[in-house]
């Protein structure tokens, strides 16, 4: 009776203890099933953000597009690209959210969107310093210094300065053949504002493409080549080109992630831009993707060969964002 006794109370015991582990197995799924709920929640966020613009900033956008996704895959981001000046006509038609911009919006730009009532904000992500590149092959060129990238790229020059050894004495007499963006790009905009003034322009006659693989394509198969575009893509195609420095008045300086981000680089380094509508940012899924933007855009400006901005320069854009939508 004893022994009987004793077996029914170890199976009383085992009954008991199986009960418990029931119970924290069920509640352990209940846990996860409540932070199941909260991923699904958090991933429940659907609708459409739409970009376009610089061909510059592109690389930047899409990488946080792509992480932005995986986040959040309800939610639909496209990100095109029709140049700078391209992206803010559509801004201004309201075809698009967010424009990537390679320079700052344009006074009659910002009166466009003004006489239609489109307010915004304009938020810097990255530096970018433009390369200027010759040929590999090309054995002449050292460095070039502003008054000679001027003489060669003024719009006065065009049909004028058609030879190397126009440009400086000792250089060939070969023919100079120029590429660069076309006239809707930002890049363009800020290269001609840089080197040949305000409001002048620059010579018409140099290949031009929004593609900046037809530009690589371009120089690296013409040993007289000249052209320039963002460092970015020189990085992705440095074993096609030779870059080549510039002299301000201060001595020969090449572009790099610190002559970028310090300005000794000058006059061609330059902020990166995105501009976001206050209509567009009313949407959730434009505000979290453009949140998440400036929280991403450290580590992921890097990856694609840019330079960004310092910590206290992303927390002040992100401070300028949330007033400007508090509004």
């Amino acid at each position: 009776m004893f022994v009987v006794l004793k077996m029914l109370n170890k199976k009383t015991k085992m009954k008991n203890i199986v009960k418990i582990l029931i119970g924290i197995t069920t509640m352990a799924l209940v846990a996860c099933g409540g932070s199941g709920e909260k991923s699904n929640e958090k991933s429940s966020l659907t609708g459409n953000v739409k970009v376009d613009g610089s061909s510059t900033v592109y690389p930047i956008t899409e990488a946080v597009a792509e992480e932005f996704r995986s986040v959040e895959p309800g939610v639909n981001v496209t990100v095109g690209v029709s140049g700078t000046g391209g992206g803010f006509k559509k801004f201004m038609r309201g075809e698009i959210d967010i424009n990537d911009a390679s320079r700052p919006i344009k006074s009659k730009e910002a009166d466009a969107c003004a006489e239609i009532g489109i307010d915004f904000i304009e938020l810097s992500v990255a530096y970018d310093g433009l390369a200027v590149l010759v040929n590999p092959e090309n054995d002449w060129v050292d460095y070039f210094t502003v008054e000679e990238l001027e003489k060669i790229w003024n719009p006065d020059a065009q049909g004028k300065v058609m030879y190397w050894n126009q440009v400086r004495e000792g250089w060939p007499n070969e023919e100079l053949h120029l590429f660069g963006p076309g006239t809707a790009s930002g890049t363009y905009d800020y290269f001609a504002e840089a080197i040949c003034g305000k409001k002048v322009g620059t010579r018409g006659d140099f290949t031009a493409s929004e593609d900046d693989h037809v530009l690589v394509q371009g120089i690296a198969t013409d040993k007289n080549a000249l052209g320039f575009f963002g460092l970015a893509y020189y990085e992705e195609n440095k074993d096609k080109l030779r870059l080549v420095g510039v002299d301000n008045g201060n001595g020969v300086v090449i572009p790099t992630m610190e002559t970028v981000s310090n300005g000794t680089y000058a006059p061609l380094s330059r902020p990166i831009f995105i501009y976001v509508s206050s209509e567009a940012a009313k949407k959730e899924e434009v505000n979290t993707f453009v949140n998440f933007y400036l929280e991403s855009a450290p580590s992921l400006v890097s990856e694609v060969g840019y330079i960004p901005l310092q910590e206290k320069e992303y927390t002040e854009q992100s401070r300028k964002y949330n007033e400007f939508i508090s509004k």
